[in-house]
């Protein structure tokens, strides 16, 4: 059997020559006859991961026979012993490398150069060849076996919590990651997330089709979150509409880099009109450009290293739904599309078009606010009544709980585990990877409130805290912590965001049922709002593989050319033509490759758990379901609401929801 070198700095393949065989031959001896299909397959992977370093073919063969392991008590105690060791290095190595990001991450505090450096530092930045040299990845691989998506989907629902440990305890094994690889691979990541997180865009100057300012001289909004916001905002001011426009033309100057540079830079202090893009009346000067798909291309091209690693999962697009995801490629697309399908949406668009008094416009597929909309300072104001500042939302987080139904101790235990940052860029939520450690939420704040955006943004991280906290202190074993997939922790992140109101005491207990209404047909709008941009994605990077070579200019042609297509074919006939480009916006698509797809299944999933919830004990099904372990999703889902994910019951519920509306 001949065995490339998988390190860096292989110089040639070597030879294991008859060293399997023997090594078979040795262990059946051993262990006799009984044992022969698992000593095959584990000296299989022990042989295929095996490198010059790792020793001679006598070292493979010695190696193979000692470690074999047929007992089943020592098996079991061989899994806990596994399963200890990599929880102790996951779980300090990860909250170190929170700790380095820490000041990079959050606003306040900041060291300009010295916190990107740290933000970079790994600690660890050759684990994967060290599990295999120093023999810990190897003593896995010959024990247990590493189950493909499609083993674990057709056996998977018959094993026992050992068993699904077993598997993700091998899972942790993947292949010889080279150590300039990997640090590239962490240089390119960490670009991407810091452009996303800084990519401010000046509005101060920005003026609507009349001539209009809208923003104090100072103000920069976060391309995509806060102009989408801002957007969303608008509709709660009864002249908001222009403002609504000149800011989707930011969006659409966001997406094709035609941002004026010095608009940008923060330099240009003159009227900028987005529509018309000129500064001032007249030329704009230099355009922002290609950065964005640069940055876009940048880490397409860093993705296709790692291809020739994983013959199994030969691209991002395959590792992203087989690994990660744990589903289909083409049933999540499927998923997608029937819900864009779904005929409900004309009757939807519909209603919106009645609830606004106007015909619909491409930026309306961010409206979800189909109650009476308050306005921004009254929802900021009810946000400083309850919580002058985060801080004081951290505190109050065990009362929040109780509130929700969580009893005393749980509420104690959850809520005073729970840290509350305001980072520099949009939210998000960081777990404890060891019992010990609490989680992390991170929020957007007013420069001295809290403010309604970062309640509500808050409210949507608490849910993922919750799940996280759950996860990791309540499921049945450590290697079991989690859940399946981000969309399944998104679930919970929707489903707690929904309730924000039901916090500031907004909502009334009596309208309910109302209520639920409402939430099936908010979260129909924003899955089917989220649906396109995941799929423009998916496509986007398909078109990445089959045409590898591919400029930034090329590829921005072809992500406005997919946006028009699949706007064409779904939003058109309710949203009329869009010229903004608007399902290209999300910052996503560089910061986080391919994640977009979660939020789709999330609004799904979550309004299948909320469905479920309808008449349960919001706070006990929370922990049931949360600790039921890092299963495949759809296991999780028939096990937590008895049903696979799907777009039906959200499309269904979002029909009655409407006829009750209207």
């Amino acid at each position: 059997m001949t065995i490339a070198t998988a390190t860096a700095d292989a110089v040639a393949p070597f030879t294991l020559a008859d060293a399997p065989t023997r090594a078979i031959a040795n262990l059946l001896a051993k262990h006799g006859e009984t044992q022969r299909a698992a000593i095959e397959a584990g000296v299989a992977r022990v042989a295929a991961r095996w490198s010059a370093k790792d020793g001679d073919a006598a070292a493979f063969e010695d190696f193979c026979t000692k470690h074999f392991v047929s007992d089943a008590a020592e098996r079991t105690r061989l899994l806990a012993r596994l399963e200890s060791a990599l929880e102790q290095i996951d779980g300090h190595l990860y909250e170190m490398r929170r700790t380095l990001r820490r000041h990079h991450d959050l606003r306040g505090d900041e060291f300009p150069g010295v916190d990107d450096i740290l933000a970079q530092f790994d600690p660890s930045p050759d684990l994967s060849e060290q599990m295999y040299k120093q023999k810990v990845a190897h003593l896995c691989l010959l024990n247990f076996a590493r189950p493909t998506l499609a083993i674990m989907l057709a056996d998977g629902p018959a094993w026992n919590d050992a068993g699904w440990a077993a598997a993700r305890v091998a899972q942790n094994f993947g292949p010889r990651i080279p150590v300039d690889l990997a640090d590239r691979a962490r240089k390119v990541s960490f670009e991407s997330g810091s452009f996303v997180s800084h990519f401010h865009v000046p509005v101060g100057g920005m003026v609507d089709a009349n001539g209009k300012r809208w923003f104090e001289a100072d103000r920069k909004l976060i391309a995509h979150w806060l102009v989408r916001e801002e957007i969303k905002a608008g509709y709660g001011d009864p002249n908001g509409l222009a403002k609504q426009r000149a800011l989707s033309w930011v969006m659409a100057r966001h997406i094709d880099g035609t941002i004026p540079a010095r608009v940008m830079s923060g330099e240009e202090k003159r009227d900028w009109n987005p529509e018309k893009n000129t500064v001032a009346g007249g030329d704009p000067g230099e355009l922002l450009g290609l950065v964005r798909y640069e940055r876009w291309i940048a880490n397409f091209r860093m993705a296709r290293e790692f291809d020739p690693l994983y013959p199994n999962e030969p691209t991002a697009i395959a590792r992203k739904f087989a690994l990660e995801r744990e589903m289909p490629e083409s049933e999540v697309e499927q998923l997608m599309i029937a819900l864009l399908e779904a005929p409900v949406r004309k009757d939807l668009a519909a209603f919106l078009a009645k609830r606004l008094g106007r015909a619909l416009e491409p930026f309306d597929i961010y409206f979800e606010d189909i109650v009476e909309a308050k306005p921004a300072d009254e929802m900021n104001a009810a946000v400083k009544q309850r919580f002058a500042n985060v801080k004081e939302f951290e505190s109050k987080l065990p009362t929040v709980l109780r509130e929700l139904g969580f009893s005393a101790a749980d509420a104690d235990f959850l809520g005073t585990r729970i840290k509350v940052e305001v980072a520099k860029g949009a939210g998000h939520a960081m777990r404890p990877h060891l019992e010990g450690y609490g989680a992390w939420l991170r929020t957007s704040s007013l420069d001295n409130e809290l403010g309604w955006d970062g309640f509500d943004t808050a409210m949507h991280e608490l849910g993922h805290n919750l799940e996280q906290l759950c996860s990791t202190y309540f499921v049945s074993r450590p290697a079991l912590r989690g859940v399946p997939n981000t969309a399944c922790t998104e679930a919970f992140a929707f489903l707690y965001q929904s309730l924000a109101k039901r916090v500031l005491g907004m909502e009334d207990a009596a309208e309910l049922d109302k209520q639920f209404a409402v939430d099936s047909v908010i979260t129909m709008l924003s899955a089917c709002q989220i649906a396109g941009p995941s799929l423009l994605e998916l496509r986007a990077w398909r078109w990445l593989y089959a045409n590898p070579e591919a400029t930034a200019a090329a590829l921005r042609t072809e992500v406005l050319r997919i946006a028009d297509d699949l706007w064409t074919r779904f939003y058109e006939r309710d949203f009329g033509k869009d010229g903004y480009r608007i399902l290209a916006a999300y910052q996503h698509m560089i910061g986080h490759p391919l994640y977009l797809p979660d939020y789709t299944l999330g609004h799904m999933m979550s309004h299948q758990i909320r469905s479920y919830m309808r008449g349960k004990d919001l706070a006990t099904e929370t922990k049931r379901i949360t600790s039921l372990g890092s299963l495949t999703p759809d296991l999780w889902m028939r096990r937590a609401v008895g049903t696979p994910v799907s777009a039906a019951p959200l499309a269904s519920d979002a029909a009655a929801g409407l006829r009750q509306l209207a």
